[in-house]
């Protein structure tokens, strides 16, 4: 069995290699991320850096449960957005919210807070499946990736060494 070390370091990698991924479809194959995906990659990036953070510090045992509660927490809110584009994507497209502009203009125009949280809602771009495989859309892979990485953590929590 691998140690927690080991274990930190391959999760944060794994969250890496989905960030490469991400990259990769929106640079490589064109496809725009919507705000929900930003707000996803976001949690990937997160939960990758209480990881690396966790294998790089290495801590005790009460140490590490704390790190596995952050990486719990980060990658169930992650689930959760996930959860809400795979719920906009299966509207019927009479109740498909609008389309907004684009994030850099929320910024702009937008005070912080209101801008943060029509992008934390998402929006009608976040309805439209742009890529899929076996019926399967990124969001839905997003998903299984946030529970690989709660598992992942919830093993290291409740781990005996």
């Amino acid at each position: 069995m691998p140690s927690r070390r080991q274990l930190n370091f391959i999760g944060a990698f794994g969250c890496a290699g989905l960030i490469v991924i991400a990259l990769y479809m929106q640079y490589a194959m064109d496809l725009n991320p919507c705000y929900l995906c930003i707000v996803q990659r976001g949690f990937v990036i997160a939960t990758g850096l209480v990881l690396l953070s966790a294998a790089l510090h290495h801590p005790g045992r009460g140490g590490q449960r704390i790190y596995s509660g952050l990486g719990m927490l980060t990658a169930l809110v992650g689930a959760g957005f996930s959860l809400r584009q795979l719920w906009l994507q299966s509207l019927p497209k009479d109740q498909v919210p609008a389309c907004g502009p684009p994030a850099e203009y929320l910024f702009d125009a937008l005070p912080f807070k209101e801008a943060l949280g029509l992008l934390f809602r998402g929006d009608g771009n976040c309805a439209e499946i742009q890529w899929s495989l076996f019926g399967i859309s990124i969001p839905g892979y997003t998903l299984m990736a946030f529970a690989g990485l709660f598992a992942l953590c919830l093993w290291q929590a409740v781990r005996r060494d």
